[in-house]
């Protein structure tokens, strides 16, 4: 009996060799449109702030940061024809500093973490694909990181789109590792730090994601049934405990699936958002995600995991106000759930997903690249969002 598989029939192609060329063909379009896009070093930079964002951003008036720039306190901001001042990243941190040090009170510009507060875990999670969970984990970590936190972003999400958003390709920067994989893998785990990113924005750090990140999804049955895997579901919280010092806020993306990865980035979390779009198929799909969490959760919790946590929020995504069926879904919700959904909604706006085109957030491109109204709505949403959010993990430190 011959054993050896059938070669294609005439007019037949070899799905895996298609598959294959097909994926190679895309990795070479993608990294030439990085390289035509961040020349010459393919290197993503944060765009510069108008003297109003930047005033926002520190928590002053316009008047005021125009008063420093004048008496020469701070970095000298760069002017443009216009006369108008644009403010780096770099220089919102040197004045972010420069007034924390004359402030009233410690705390006032650098919202950060103090003696005895905990650093916030934030698992961003639903498993159901295209309800906002990498846009939201992607403009959440921005913020933070734009309002003076010390934030570590990480990707544990196996098609890494938070990881192309901060201009890391994953097909090519990533083959020879550089994953959350590398720190929780279970022979020769390296150290958490050396996979840490830096990235265009200070105070912002990430943990690149590929697909290597799967290999944990294979890895931890196989160490379950040789009776090595430990307690599987701590991997993600002991890698973190190595950089508790470093960072005052972790954000996780996490996978779109209750694997693994998941349960330990659970296992992990101090802060747990469930992304939700307000349609139907949406809520059923959540039922059963939170039907499984909750029992996954139990299992973890008798294998001595203390599974209680700061908090937990809904995040209404995606949404559109004129929309007379969502809004029925938000008035349930509301109504079921009180004040664990989110009291701002990530808007669907035209702006977020154009920006996506180029692989930026909205706190990337210019106002100028899209029709005022529809920037000013949506930037509003999102800072509404993550804002909002800010507070709770001031709440969590004991203070407002």
């Amino acid at each position: 009996m011959n054993d050896t598989p059938n070669p294609a029939l005439p007019g037949q192609e070899d799905l895996n060799q298609v598959i294959r060329q097909h994926s190679e063909w895309l990795a070479r379009q993608l990294h030439a449109q990085r390289e035509s896009m961040f020349p010459p070093d393919a290197h993503k930079t944060m765009r510069k702030f108008t003297s109003g964002e930047a005033a926002g951003l520190l928590g002053i008036n316009d008047s005021y940061l125009r008063k420093l720039s004048l008496e020469g306190k701070g970095p000298s901001p760069e002017l443009t024809a216009g006369n108008r001042r644009l403010y780096s990243v770099d220089d919102l941190q040197d004045l972010r500093h420069l007034l924390e040090r004359t402030a009233r009170k410690p705390g006032d510009y650098l919202p950060g973490r103090r003696d005895g507060d905990h650093m916030q875990i934030i698992g961003v999670m639903n498993f159901k694909g295209g309800s906002g969970k990498t846009t939201t984990s992607a403009h959440l970590a921005q913020r933070l990181a734009l309002l003076g936190y010390r934030v570590l972003a990480i990707d544990l999400d196996p098609q890494a789109s938070l990881t192309a958003l901060h201009g890391v390709q994953p097909e090519y920067d990533l083959q020879e590792g550089g994953t959350l994989y590398d720190a929780i893998r279970y022979e020769d785990p390296v150290p958490i730090r050396s996979v840490i990113r830096k990235t265009y924005i200070p105070g912002l750090d990430l943990v690149p994601g590929n697909l290597e990140l799967m290999e944990f999804e294979h890895d931890t049955p196989r160490a379950l049934a040789r009776g090595n895997a430990g307690l599987f579901f701590f991997r993600v919280k002991e890698a973190l405990l190595q950089v508790d010092a470093d960072y005052d806020v972790v954000v996780i993306d996490c996978p779109p699936q209750l694997g693994f990865l998941t349960m330990s980035a659970l296992s992990a979390a101090t802060g747990v958002l469930v992304t939700i779009h307000p349609e139907m198929l949406d809520l059923m799909s959540m039922s059963q995600f939170l039907r499984m969490t909750a029992d996954l959760m139990d299992v973890i919790a008798e294998s001595g995991a203390d599974m209680s946590h700061d908090w937990m929020r809904y995040l209404l995504t995606r949404y559109e106000p004129t929309d007379a069926p969502q809004n029925r879904i938000v008035a349930f919700l509301r109504t079921l759930y009180g004040d664990k959904v989110l009291n701002a909604p990530m808007l669907k706006s035209t702006a977020i997903s154009d920006a996506g085109l180029t692989k930026q957030t909205l706190y990337e491109v210019e106002r100028g690249a899209f029709t005022r109204s529809t920037y000013d709505r949506a930037i509003e949403s999102l800072n509404a969002v993550n804002d909002e959010i800010s507070e709770l993990i001031q709440k969590t430190w004991g203070r407002q």
